[in-house]
Parts: structure tokens; sequence; C-alpha cells
């Protein structure tokens, strides 16, 4: 009809709430499809659990008294009397002592070390020079704990060392180094630095690698010198790598490593040297001790994941990126 407008009415389509946008695929669809990346992922896969999560069975013999005849669903059940008697022993507080001053000193002395030595290493421009550097400290990490004790021991006996020979010249008298207990920590600590410090570096220096060459510029713009660009621009860019590896080496805070300390162990030395490690090793091993011997390694993990968690939530509050 003339004068009148007519309306386009658009066709309503009823549209099914189950449409699917995505082609649905199952767990075993997926499995086949990257059947190859999975397969590559099986060793590690494995690794941790027949080295890492199966032997966690083990923890339940740290609430009997295990013996190895009626093995551990046989044994007795005795609950908490381990860890009872463990923090009752005259030696927790020396063995707790030893251990904590060497964790310290090893977060205090060795953890710093690979970054600064990283950063050093990122301040050299002759790539030859610094490949050549960076090849010579990585060697000591793949030298064993013996060879390491070995080394020491030819460097400061007594009996010819040429450290002592140099401290005999000047001062005209030796020192026992090997086995005066003060010179037992530097002695560790020295060793850890030295063998180490380079390959602690990597991480680090593959973290600075990828730091923008354009910030450096617009700090050299802006007038910032060497030392301004190391402290505006380098070290915020490994921060937060430098906190996710400090979360974690303080899950192994009262780990002290058992060859290092063992080898370098007498009994001119043992007031200082006695840790958890060790006393795991002469108590469980030496003497039978089996059940003592996990509930003092089992007291060891709790303080770990403690550690671990407390440092990760603290992170967080701080505004950096946790592990988790």
């Amino acid at each position: 009809m003339a004068g009148t407008k007519t309306e386009m009415v658009k066709p309503e389509y009823s549209v099914p709430s189950t449409i699917k946008t995505k082609k649905q695929i199952t767990w075993m669809q997926r499995l086949k499809k990257d059947k190859w990346l999975y397969l590559l992922l099986l060793p590690g896969l494995l690794y941790f659990l027949i080295f890492k999560y199966l032997p966690m069975w083990g923890i339940v013999i740290a609430f009997q008294n295990y013996s190895p005849f009626l093995g551990v669903l046989g044994s007795e059940w005795v609950g908490f009397e381990h860890f009872k008697n463990f923090f009752q022993n005259p030696d927790f507080f020396r063995l707790l002592r030893n251990t904590f001053t060497f964790a310290v000193l090893d977060l205090v002395f060795f953890f710093p070390a690979p970054i600064i030595l990283a950063l050093l290493l990122n301040e050299l421009r002759s790539q030859l020079y610094k490949r050549t550097v960076q090849t010579l400290i990585y060697v000591p990490h793949f030298m064993s704990w013996v060879i390491i004790a070995s080394i020491t021991y030819i460097f400061f006996t007594t009996s010819g060392g040429v450290v002592n020979e140099i401290v005999s010249y000047f001062y005209g008298k030796e020192i026992n180094f090997l086995s005066a207990p003060e010179w037992f920590r530097p002695l560790i600590m020295g060793q850890i630095i030295w063998k180490e410090t380079g390959w602690g570096t990597v991480i680090f220096l593959a973290a600075l690698a990828s730091v923008d060459q354009e910030l450096y510029d617009a700090a050299i713009v802006d007038g910032a010198g060497r030392f301004r660009r190391l402290w505006h621009v380098t070290l915020p860019a490994v921060r937060s790598t430098i906190i996710v590896l400090l979360i974690l080496r303080l899950g192994n805070f009262l780990d002290t490593g058992f060859q290092q300390i063992y080898l370098m162990t007498n009994s001119l030395n043992r007031d200082v040297a006695d840790v958890f490690d060790t006393y795991v090793y002469f108590v469980g091993v030496t003497q039978g001790a089996y059940s003592y011997s996990t509930a003092v390694g089992l007291f060891k993990a709790v303080v770990g994941i403690i550690l671990v968690l407390g440092a990760n939530r603290l992170a967080k509050k701080m505004g950096q990126d946790g592990i988790f």
C-alpha cells in the first residue's frame, strides 16, 4: 500500500545450545596424535617414578622398629618414638648447629658467587676470551669429590703441601689445615665455590643473553655508566631467575653434601664436621638403625618443604613470581 512502510522481519533460527566450536578430542586420540612427544617424555617420567616416588614408600619405616627379616609389613609400629629419641639425643643440637652453619655459609658465600661471576663474564666484549674463560671454569664441575679431596690434601698437607710450604716460608711454621677444626669450614666452602661456581653461571648467562640490547642503548643515551647499566638493567633482568633458584635452594637447605664432608672428616675435626648427612650414614648404614636414620632423613625433608613453601609465599607477597 502506498504511503506505508513495510517492515522487514528477520527470520528467527533456533541455535542449538550443544553446538561445538572445537572438535572434542579424547585423551586417547591426543595420545595417538602426539605419541612421539610423549615418547620423549617417557624417560623423564620413568626416572622420577622409579627413583623419586617409589622410594617414598620406605618412609613408613620411620614409624616402625624395622627389621629386614620381617619386612615393612611385618615390622612393629612405634609411631613417633624415633623422632622423640632423635630430638632428645645429646648430639641433636650439635648436628643442627653444624648443618645450619654450613647451610647459611652456602647461602651467603656460594649462592651469590655464580651470579657475580655471570655478571662479570657478561661484561666481557671479546667473545673468544669469554668462551675460553667459561670453558675453563666449567671443568671443576666434572671432577668427583674424591679428586677434589685429593687435590686439597696435596695442597694443604703438612708433608710437603704447596700452601704449607709458602706459609712456612713467610711465617716460619706450618698450619695443619686438614685437621684443625677452625679451618674445616673455610676448606669446605672453598671447595664448593671452586667446583660449582662456574657451572652455576650457565643459567644466569642464559638469562642475561635474553636481555634486550635496546635497554642498554637507552641507558647509554640517558648517560648511565657501566655500573648504572648493571644495576638498573642487568640485575632486574635476572631477578626472577635469582628468586626461583633461591627458593629451590632452600628446599635443600639442610643438605650439606655427604661425599664432600665425609672425605674431609677426621677424628680431630669431627666435632665441627658431623652433619645430618654423615650422621644418617654412620647410624643407618654402619650401625643398622634403619628406622632411626629414616626418621632423621624425614625430619630434613619436612624442614625443606616448610622452607620452600614459606619462601615461595614471601616472594609472592613481595610482588615476585614464585615457583607455583
